[in-house]
């Protein structure tokens, strides 16, 4: 059997029960991930040119022996249950679940890339996973979970 690979994924949503959606994404996500931990909520301003509700975003961090597509496709899966249908980028929607990391798998193909390309750049991913693993050393270059949130500080994100 393979040994697990530490991931880690983001989740998110601005329409409906969003806490109680999140809540239930973590749980559906405890099931198939071991070492399974969970960030807090964080609300943050949606990234949208029309108004759109505030967003709740959260991490999970655990170990899985799912290869990086059988994981993609369980977040997939898990966003079409809660209500997800296909639309632009940025859309007001009920849960997005990303994948940000699988082991130090770097990978670029039109389904998936990992690292998450806007990892490095959003706060709302960022601080939820500094509060897992601050020492997280990201591929390609190693730089840590800390060391990059500290170049997104401005942009806003409360505790919520």
């Amino acid at each position: 059997m393979p040994e697990p690979v530490l991931v880690a994924l983001a989740l998110g949503g601005n329409l409906g029960p969003v806490a109680s959606t999140l809540r239930w994404a973590q749980s559906r996500l405890g099931r198939v991930l071991d070492d399974f931990r969970t960030a807090p909520f964080y609300r943050t301003a949606a990234l949208a040119d029309a108004p759109q509700p505030d967003y709740l975003n959260t991490a999970v961090l655990g170990r899985t022996v799912l290869p990086p597509d059988a994981l993609l496709a369980v977040a997939k899966a898990l966003e079409h249950a809660a209500g997800r249908r296909p639309g632009p980028r940025n859309a007001p929607r009920p849960l997005d679940v990303d994948l940000l990391l699988w082991g130090d798998l770097v990978l670029d193909r039109p389904e998936l890339t990992l690292p998450h390309p806007r990892l490095r750049e959003r706060r709302f991913v960022l601080q939820p996973l500094a509060d897992l693993a601050p020492d997280l050393a990201l591929p390609p270059d190693g730089r840590t979970v800390r060391e990059l949130l500290k170049e997104v500080m401005e942009q806003r994100v409360e505790r919520g």
